[in-house]
């Protein structure tokens, strides 16, 4: 609008008609007459011209006040805007603002069954459960054909260096174990995926129940990094071990993922001895029977009172549980049937 104004009046001065009237009441208390304007101008400076510039000035003086004033109350009232809605996301009890998103994203208020507020977000309260700790702990897969037997070997022979590294320092071992049970599920529910996004099929529940294993036995290695902490030189061999069995693993079960199953099964069977053998050492006192941390009471709905004797019975279990899992999935392929044939152990505990 004032640069319309500012094109009418220079047009007006070019064909030499007089300005005595004022242009714009926006622009009443700023602009003068021209000739108003020019005849002061004339007499301190005493060039004509000037006058002209002047009141280009004024004009220009005029728009940006103009403008300022009309961009302020927006800007205001965008400020206010803000500051509400970071007032929206403080927290109730501590005040501390919550990150806002653009697109809308938060967490919904969890709460424990007591209604205290849930503190972790790695998992919810619908992902608890309580292990059926009655599980035979004994049973064995006997290997009869030469797969089986190569599967059984070879789980024997990665032993070796684990007791000489180790010895009875369960605690440190079970955290290392843990980092390396926790690949099996994650690759074959990987490899699984991407067969049935190839071959537009269905995997049986298959997929969900192998990342679920390996969800599991993440979460062992959370409680158990609680309880043990890491020594950088195991932090570097927590790389080199994980590195190394991943890809093995991972070429193992796209040639074969009976013997890929079998394997897991014959490593849970020792994950079973060595958590027995866990248990024993805080029985007899070797290890301090401390309470159970924070996260595995809410895990795996202890009682608050829990204790160390308490999370190694209950991991014990999941252990046992995943052996029956991948024993049962290497008999269906050693049968010559697909997995997605037989209906995955999904929440199996």
């Amino acid at each position: 609008m004032n640069q319309m104004v500012a094109r009418a009046a220079l047009r007006r001065l070019i064909g030499g008609r007089s300005c005595s009237r004022y242009l714009s009441t926006s622009t009443v208390a700023v602009v003068r007459p021209f000739e108003e304007t020019k005849a002061v101008l004339w007499r301190g400076h005493g060039w004509g011209v000037i006058g002209g510039a002047e009141w280009r000035r004024a004009m220009s003086t005029a728009a940006e006040r103009t403008s300022t004033t009309t961009t302020a109350p927006a800007v205001e009232e965008k400020d206010r805007k803000e500051e509400t809605v970071a007032e929206r996301e403080k927290k109730k009890e501590g005040g501390e603002v919550m990150v806002s998103s653009y697109w809308g994203i938060s967490r919904p208020k969890v709460t424990r069954e007591d209604g205290t507020e849930w503190p972790w977000n790695c998992f919810m309260p619908w992902e608890t459960y309580r292990t059926d700790v009655s599980i035979d702990l004994g049973k064995h897969h006997v290997p009869k054909t030469f797969l089986d037997k190569v599967a059984f070997r070879t789980v024997k022979i990665l032993r070796i260096p684990t007791d000489i590294f180790f010895q009875r320092r369960y605690g440190c071992r079970a955290m290392m174990l843990e980092t390396v049970a926790a690949v099996p599920g994650m690759v074959g529910g990987m490899l699984l995926h991407l067969r049935s996004l190839r071959k537009f099929e269905h995997s049986g529940g298959w997929i969900k129940a192998l990342i679920e294993e390996a969800e599991n036995e993440r979460m062992h290695l959370m409680t158990m990094v609680e309880l043990v902490k890491p020594k950088w030189y195991e932090r570097l061999l927590v790389l080199a071990v994980q590195g190394v069995f991943f890809n093995a693993f991972f070429v193992l079960y796209v040639l074969s993922p009976k013997v890929a199953h079998r394997v897991v099964g014959y490593l849970e069977e020792e994950a079973i001895h060595s958590y027995t053998e866990y248990l024993k050492d805080i029985g007899e006192g070797k290890i301090e029977n401390v309470p159970a941390p924070a996260i595995a009471i809410d895990y795996w709905r202890l009682p608050k009172d829990a204790t160390l004797k308490d999370v190694i019975t209950v991991i014990r279990a999941d252990e046992a549980h995943h052996r029956d899992v991948n024993h049962f999935a290497s008999d269906i392929h050693f049968q010559g049937k697909e997995l997605r044939d037989s209906p995955a152990p999904v929440g199996y505990h």
